[in-house]
């Protein structure tokens, strides 16, 4: 790998590849060349701890060996296969996922990816309550396909709402409150009277599911309040409405836990249950509905109305058996959950503490966001000018970060180390200070 094959790899993309979300104009990306573990390096050989996991997807980090050699046998014994078929993979999956869900699951159905995981959790929840209405947050993102971009709250889904029967609510944010909440305890019981008000509003008899992430990440890693939760499994029982938690960024250790939702209010089981990203780090497109067993049975006689080609394609199943026995063997879960609670949580206090520009800092394992805010006592966010030079700060010094709308997000890899932390808060203190002194 040379300096020219970087510079060919970036012209090649600027003349033919079209990126998602953007004016493809205004694009210089960046280009990696390798990455291992925690560190992504580009063509000149600059390393770069990857602060970002991509998309929030590599919790295994970069070429993990145990899915790299799963998907490398799999390949020798069958490449591709039918979803109509049985195949030895795909059930070692299936049968691994839901035995870290610890509750009433019974089958997955596998997509492609998360957006059509939320699709087929909706239609499952629209053709088994006779309902049509989906109620999703503002503060929430749920995919680029057709329900799931209206399902999503934010701006995205303001170009794309050419799918029927949505709504949406505020859900908790005790620093934003829409609810003028002085505890967390307000802001909870709050938010879920508002939540019921829409029900009611929007007409409880025809709902057919309440469609959540647990921990909202693109959102702003939006932990949610003790026992808002539990209220909305209680709102869904009492009016019979389909509880779906979308864990596509904060599931299988993201948060600490196999499945975000087991470390919150006790344990709040959904009905269905959309995944991604990390359960197989993203080595191959895939993803799924974790389905209670109420659900599946449902479907015993009458047809299920959906499917895709390679729904369970063999080398993603692989991957996912080898990325759930590694982190099941190596205790991935429970050092993302050392590393937030020992490392994280006390150290980027310590960064707030010393820098005006963080607002705020709220997470859990290794799933991390800074509020930055021009003013402490308005909280008026950042500007996006103060994200790019922030950004540029961090890359300088070798951390590719993850920024969205005022916020740096902290999202490493679970297999993330302390020393590497403590690296990555070095550099993050260094470019805060840079930022400010140019403020």
């Amino acid at each position: 790998m040379t300096s020219a094959d970087g510079q060919l790899a970036y012209d090649l993309d600027r003349a033919h590849v079209f990126h998602s979300w953007s004016a493809q104009g205004a694009l210089t990306p960046f280009v990696i060349a390798g990455g291992l573990g925690s560190e992504v390096w580009d063509y000149d050989g600059k390393h770069y701890l990857d602060f970002s996991s991509q998309l929030v997807n590599t919790n295994l980090g970069h070429q993990h060996p145990a899915i790299i050699g799963a998907i490398k046998a799999q390949a020798d014994v069958l490449a591709t296969v039918a979803p109509a078929h049985a195949n030895l993979a795909r059930g070692e999956a299936a049968k691994r996922i839901i035995s870290k869900a610890d509750g009433p699951f019974g089958k997955v159905f596998f997509t492609n990816g998360g957006a059509d995981a939320n699709e087929n959790a909706i239609r499952m929840a629209r053709l088994t309550t006779g309902r049509d209405k989906v109620l999703s947050a503002y503060r929430s993102y749920h995919g680029n396909t057709g329900a799931a971009i209206v399902a999503t709250g934010d701006w995205r889904r303001q170009p794309n709402e050419y799918s029927r029967g949505h709504a949406h609510f505020f859900g908790p944010f005790q620093y934003r409150s829409e609810f003028w909440a002085e505890s967390e305890e307000q802001e909870s019981e709050r938010a879920l009277q508002h939540l019921e008000r829409v029900i009611l509003s929007e007409g409880s008899n025809g709902i057919a599911a309440i469609l959540l992430e647990t921990v909202p990440g693109t959102a702003g890693v939006l932990v949610p309040p003790a026992g808002y939760l539990r209220g909305v499994r209680a709102l869904c029982d009492k009016y019979g409405i389909v509880l779906i938690f979308d864990e596509v960024m904060c599931g299988f250790g993201r948060t600490g836990e196999w499945f975000a939702w087991q470390g919150i209010d006790g344990g709040v089981t959904p009905d269905l249950v959309t995944f991604a990203k990390g359960v197989n780090s993203g080595y191959v497109p895939t993803g799924g509905v974790l389905i209670s067993e109420s659900i599946a049975n449902a479907f015993e006689s009458q047809v299920f109305p959906g499917g895709l080609t390679y729904s369970g394609h063999p080398l993603a199943m692989a991957s996912i058996v080898g990325s759930i026995d590694a982190m099941t063997d190596e205790r991935v879960v429970e050092n993302a959950k050392s590393i937030g609670s020992e490392h994280l949580a006390p150290g980027l206090a310590d960064l707030a503490a010393k820098h005006p520009l963080i607002g705020d800092v709220r997470g859990l394992g290794v799933f991390w966001a800074l509020d930055l805010v021009d003013d402490r006592e308005s909280r008026q966010p950042v500007s996006g000018g103060v994200i790019l030079q922030l950004k540029k700060a961090l890359m300088d010094r070798g951390l590719l970060p993850f920024a969205a709308d005022n916020r740096i997000h902290v999202v490493p890899p679970c297999i993330v180390t302390p020393d590497q932390v403590a690296q990555a808060l070095s550099i993050y203190d260094e470019a805060f200070t840079e930022v400010e002194a140019a403020l």
